[in-house]
């Protein structure tokens, strides 16, 4: 189990303008990742070290959006101005995940610029839609052409900053009471009246950057 990526809701500027914007306070690129068709959105890829990326993504006027949780989750995102609304946690199995929630993981997919199909499962966007604090489960069928190998670059997830409870998000992920989060990656967490993910900071070449 370990974060894959990290979610951002295109805001008023669109999808591209505000990709570019992140990718300048980074020091990275941003590269075009294609349509989710299922889910009604479409998406721009900041490639990270150690395997992690930043999804930029942008609503479709298309009725899957309406219909599937991540298109609901993206629009509500992006009508309260975008940013930041889910980090996502890669895992081997969802079978235990799946029995804890529930519910069956759905299948998502899309085809690159590259001419390359990605498909993957996940399960857990109602659960963060209810309490933003929560991320999503992601299972990639095949990681050889994973998002984050797009480009070589050398910026780092380094931190996330939550409004919520450590102890909820422990259980949600199935870790023990004294379960620690994933190494190399600062958790801080503060109480609100309104749960979410609040800031996400990067290790760049320029020093620590925080969005």
């Amino acid at each position: 189990m370990r974060i894959d990526h990290v979610c951002y809701a295109a805001g008023p500027e669109g999808l591209l303008a505000t990709a570019r914007r992140l990718a300048d306070a980074l020091g990275v690129s941003a590269h075009e990742g294609g349509v989710h068709p299922r889910f009604g959105t479409r998406n721009m890829v900041l490639p990270l070290a150690n395997g992690r990326y930043i999804e930029v993504v942008e609503v479709l006027d298309h009725p899957a959006s309406d219909k599937a949780p991540f298109g609901q989750a993206t629009r509500a995102a992006s009508e309260r101005g975008g940013g930041w609304f889910a980090w996502v946690v890669s895992v081997d199995d969802l079978r235990e995940i799946e029995t804890r929630l529930g519910r069956e993981a759905v299948t998502g997919n899309r085809h690159t610029p590259e001419g390359v199909e990605l498909t993957w499962k996940q399960i857990g966007i109602k659960g963060l839609m209810a309490d933003p604090q929560l991320p999503f489960f992601l299972k990639w069928d095949s990681t050889e052409n994973h998002p984050s190998l797009l480009d070589d670059s050398h910026a780092q997830l380094s931190g996330l900053r939550i409004a919520g409870d450590p102890h909820r998000v422990r259980e949600w992920l199935g870790l023990s009471i004294e379960g620690t989060f994933e190494t190399g990656i600062e958790f801080e967490f503060m109480e609100d009246d309104e749960a979410a993910l609040e800031t996400v900071t990067f290790a760049t070449a320029s020093g620590p950057v925080t969005i």
